[in-house]
């Protein structure tokens, strides 16, 4: 009877643990507003994962988009009007000004051009984006559509914040696939940042500064202010002001957001503080190697004993120069290593027989195979993370953005080199190349980063979807979050407090200075009485 009992209680909990566990995974509703270009692809891996786990999505994308389908078994789609034509190129067009500008003419005053230039491409960006919202709240069966679906949460990544905006509209617990937002980095408007041994993003530094280092450290803040309050916000601002109810600004509306899904770890980053709300899920994206293609398989399994290095800029370099494409040519040429190189533009004249130049390559899979040698990237985050995952030393080639910094960190571990725009050649390349192959400790502290970034007590793909899911169980995450953005500035800085201490201390210092001044007169006058 005992054992019936027993089997009796275990059936009973098993079903009650089914049951529970059928509850925590019943599919909730979410609305993504995603960014284009590399951004959308680890957005993506988040919503192969999300649907395969019962989850129903709609994706809000602009109809001038080249990598987020309108059809899709993962998610629904909703199209908006946008004023970008697909003849445009931005980031192309400020490439080739950045290399005309590291290649030729280094001088402060190309440099402040190379800025505005750059402060005007983010504005016709963010413009862009803020009339794309405008059009979808300006569009009442639209919007009646989206408050009826009731969804659970808004998963946006605030690079380009349309989503904050419209998650806020529609009152919606809001979660941050992120590491960019409107102002720069992302940790630099949720989490204390000092200035000391936290470098911006753009300084180039360690957070082992010089004295030097930690001054212009200090001074690119100027950057992000003048970003934020002149390129940037007015754009968000005349938004807030038409359509939502409290007076704020669009960095509040980020900072506001229940979790951070931060796209880094501490493996890649430098330690620095953080918050309760920043969840960090670098490589999520990564997974194990597949089987290439026979073509590509044949080609790598000729290199024998060498190996080979694949070389790719990332999904936003269409081209680079002819010349620097056939000097890449000729040094690749020189190696004994078989390589694979994605380039879109005209075929090199100096390419050698040991090269294979694609449209397209599996960089996951060729980045896990077991002769791959090297990694020649522009150092995009995806491509960073999936060659520390697979142990692989990188030669950076940074072109724009955040590339050179997450190089730095790279090249700090002693895990790959950099090689800048302005050293460039075909000798220089070359030399690189050669270093890096030939000398062991970067391929063994690469491996060891990969190692550190494996040893986890789970996959960082899970760690995102589990906290998606908490706030979709728990109807958002405010507890975890700090209410620090809503006071004002001279609060959050305790200048106010200060002007109050220094106040205090002021009027007891006069205090005490005035009575001893009465006492020391009247102690004066007495004497002088007594005198007389």
């Amino acid at each position: 009877m005992k054992s019936l009992s027993n089997q009796s209680h275990f059936i009973v909990g098993l079903f009650l643990s089914f049951s529970v566990f059928t509850l925590s995974c019943s599919g909730g509703k979410i609305l993504l507003y995603p960014v284009d270009g590399s951004h959308w692809v680890n957005m993506k891996v988040l919503i192969e994962e999300l649907h395969s786990r019962g989850h129903s999505i709609t994706v809000i994308r602009p109809k001038s988009s080249w990598y987020i389908m309108e059809k899709s078994p993962l998610y629904t789609s909703i199209t908006i009007a946008d004023e970008i034509s697909k003849s445009d190129h931005f980031f192309e067009e400020y490439l080739w000004k950045v290399i005309e500008i590291e290649r030729g003419d280094a001088s402060g005053l190309s440099f402040l051009k190379l800025q505005v230039d750059l402060f005007s491409m983010l504005s016709k960006a963010h413009y862009i984006i803020c009339k794309m919202v405008s059009a979808i709240l300006e569009d009442k069966m639209l919007v009646k559509r989206l408050q009826d679906e009731r969804y659970d949460l808004v998963l946006t990544d605030p690079a380009l914040a349309g989503g904050v905006i419209l998650a806020h509209y529609l009152k919606l617990p809001l979660v941050l696939n992120v590491r960019w937002i409107t102002t720069g980095e992302g940790h630099f408007a949720i989490a204390p940042s000092p200035m000391s041994y936290v470098p911006l993003l753009g300084s180039g530094h360690t957070d082992k500064m010089t004295f030097t280092q930690r001054v212009k450290n200090v001074l690119f803040q100027s950057f992000t202010f003048f970003q934020d309050r002149f390129v940037v916000g007015p754009h968000y601002d005349a938004l807030i002001d038409k359509y939502l109810d409290n007076k704020t600004d669009i960095v509040s509306l980020i900072q506001a957001a229940d979790i951070w899904l931060m796209r880094t770890d501490f493996v890649f980053e430098f330690p620095r503080p953080t918050m309760p709300n920043v969840v960090y899920m670098g490589g999520f994206q990564c997974k194990p190697s597949k089987p290439l293609p026979a073509d590509l398989e044949a080609f790598v399994q000729s290199s024998g004993d060498h190996g080979f290095i694949i070389m790719s800029l990332g999904t936003l370099v269409k081209s680079i120069p002819a010349d620097m494409a056939n000097d890449i040519a000729v040094a690749f040429a020189s190696l004994p290593q078989k390589v694979i190189w994605r380039h879109l533009g005209d075929r090199p004249s100096t390419v050698g027989n040991n090269t294979l130049i694609v449209d397209w390559i599996p960089q996951n899979d060729l980045l896990g195979h077991s002769k791959i040698k090297a990694f020649v990237a522009h150092g995009g985050t995806n491509g960073v993370q999936e060659a520390i995952y697979h142990g692989v030393p990188i030669l950076g080639f940074p072109l724009f953005f955040d590339q050179f910094d997450n190089l730095i960190r790279i090249q700090e571990k002693g895990a790959g080199k950099i090689l800048k725009l302005s050293e460039f050649s075909s000798r220089t390349f070359g030399q690189a190349l050669r270093e890096l192959l030939s000398n062991a400790s970067y391929r063994t502290n690469m491996q060891r980063l990969s190692s550190l970034h494996r040893d986890q007590p789970m996959r960082p793909l899970d760690l995102a979807v589990f906290w998606i899911e908490y706030v979709m169980r728990n109807k958002g995450a405010t507890h975890l979050r700090s209410e620090f953005y809503k006071m004002p500035w001279y609060s959050y800085h305790s200048v106010d407090v200060l002007l109050v201490l220094f106040t205090v201390v002021v009027v007891f210092v006069f205090s005490v200075v005035a009575i001893i001044r009465y006492v020391c007169y009247k102690t004066c006058c007495k004497r002088k009485i007594k005198n007389e």
